[in-house]
C-alpha cells in the first residue's frame, strides 16, 4: 500500500528517472563513438552555426504567420509581431513543461483570449496550426524516402518507424477530422475524455472529483464544432496556413543540414527529413523537457541506419541541440517571464 503511494505521488520523477538511466544505458553503449563525437566537436565551423540565428528567426516568422492565418480565416486579426513573440513562448512553455503539447495548448488560449476569440477558438487554431504542419511535413516524408531510395540508402528500419509514424498521424486526423465534424460526436467524445480525466485526476489527487468543470468543457467543445464549420466553409483560404506549415518544417530541416554543413559533410537530405520526423513523434512520449534523451537516440538510429556515421550523427545531433537550445529559450523566457509579471500585476490589482 505504502509503495502503491509512493509511485502515485511520484510517478513523474520516477519516469524522468527511467529515462535519464535510459540515456545512461546509451551513451555507455556509444561511448567509443563519444570520444569521436568529442574529437569531432572541435572541428566544427562557428561561422556557419551562426546561419542558425536568421533560420530560426524564419522559422518563428513561419509560426507566427501560421496562426495569423488561421485566425483570419476564422475572422479575428491579430499583429505578426504580437504572435511572433507568442510562437517564442510557447517553445519555452512546450520544453520545460512536456505535455504533447498540451501545456502550449492551455497557455496559447489564455494568451490570446479576449471578447472577440473563445477558449475554444484559441484551442482550435493552436490544433489548427499543428494539422498544417503535420499535414505539410506528410508530404516531406514522401519526398524523403524518394531521395534515399535514389541514393539506395533506405533500409527496412527506416521504411517500418517512417511508415509508422505517418500512419499513427493520418490516421489520427482522419479519427478527429470524424470526431469534430459532428456536434453530437464532439460533445459525447471529448465529454467522456474529460470525465476520465478527473477520475485519474482524483485518483492522484483524492477530493478533486471535477478538476475540470464538465459544463465550462462542453461549451468549450461546441465552440470547437462551430469554428470547424466556420474553416470548413473556407478551405481555400487554407492555403496559406499551409505554405507556413510548409515553411516552419523546412527551416527546421534546414536548421539541421547546416549543423552537417558545419562539420564539413554533405549528407541526404532525404535523412535528416526522415532522421527529424521519427525523433519528434518519439519526443511526444518523453517525460523530460524537449524529449532529452529520446530525440537524440531516435535521431541518430535513423542517420545510422540511413548510412551516416555514428560519431558524426551524434556530434550533429548533440550540436543542433544545444545550439538551437541556446537560440530559442533564452527570449522564449524573456517574454514568457515579462508576460507572468504583467499577469500577476492585473491579478494584485484585481484583488486589492
Amino acid at each position: 500500500m505504502r509503495l502503491k503511494k509512493f509511485v502515485i505521488s511520484n510517478w513523474k520523477a520516477i519516469l524522468n528517472y527511467i529515462t535519464i538511466l535510459a540515456l545512461l544505458i546509451l551513451i555507455y553503449a556509444l561511448r567509443h563513438q563519444l570520444a569521436q563525437t568529442l574529437d569531432e566537436l572541435t572541428h566544427v565551423n562557428a561561422v556557419l552555426l551562426l546561419l542558425l540565428i536568421p533560420i530560426q528567426a524564419w522559422n518563428y516568422y513561419a509560426q507566427g504567420k501560421l496562426f495569423q492565418t488561421i485566425l483570419h480565416v476564422l475572422g479575428n486579426r491579430l499583429k505578426l509581431k504580437y504572435l511572433f513573440k507568442l510562437s517564442l513562448e510557447l517553445n519555452f512553455v512546450n520544453n520545460v513543461f512536456p505535455s504533447g503539447g498540451l501545456s502550449g495548448a492551455s497557455y496559447f488560449a489564455a494568451r490570446i483570449r479576449s471578447p472577440k476569440i473563445t477558449v475554444g477558438k484559441a484551442t482550435f487554431t493552436y490544433v489548427m496550426k499543428l494539422f498544417m504542419i503535420f499535414f505539410a511535413f506528410q508530404i516531406l516524408v514522401i519526398v524523403g524516402l524518394i531521395m534515399l531510395s535514389v541514393k539506395g540508402n533506405v533500409n527496412t528500419f527506416v521504411i517500418f518507424t517512417a511508415s509508422f509514424s505517418s500512419a499513427i498521424i493520418v490516421f489520427g486526423t482522419i479519427l478527429f477530422v470524424y470526431i469534430i465534424g459532428s456536434e453530437t460526436r464532439i460533445t459525447k467524445t471529448f465529454t467522456y475524455i474529460t470525465m476520465l480525466l478527473n477520475r485519474v485526476i482524483n485518483f492522484i489527487r483524492p477530493h478533486h472529483p471535477e478538476t475540470i468543470n464538465l459544463e465550462k468543457a462542453k461549451f468549450v467543445f461546441n465552440d470547437f464544432h462551430e469554428n470547424y464549420n466556420v474553416l470548413k466553409s473556407n478551405l481555400r483560404d487554407l492555403k496559406r496556413p499551409l505554405y507556413y506549415g510548409f515553411l516552419n518544417n523546412i527551416t527546421e530541416l534546414l536548421s539541421i543540414y547546416v549543423v552537417y554543413l558545419a562539420f564539413g559533410q554533405w549528407v541526404n537530405p532525404g535523412a535528416i527529413i526522415l532522421a527529424y520526423a521519427i525523433a519528434n513523434f518519439a519526443g511526444l512520449i518523453a517525460v523530460l523537457p524537449g524529449g532529452l534523451g529520446v530525440y537524440e537516440a531516435m535521431m541518430v538510429a535513423v542517420m545510422v541506419a540511413a548510412g551516416v556515421p555514428a560519431n558524426l550523427s551524434l556530434s550533429a545531433t548533440i550540436m543542433y541541440r544545444v545550439v538551437n537550445t541556446a537560440i530559442q529559450m533564452p527570449p522564449g523566457y524573456y517574454y514568457w517571464h515579462k508576460r507572468l509579471k504583467i499577469s500577476k500585476k492585473v491579478s494584485n490589482a484585481t484583488n486589492s
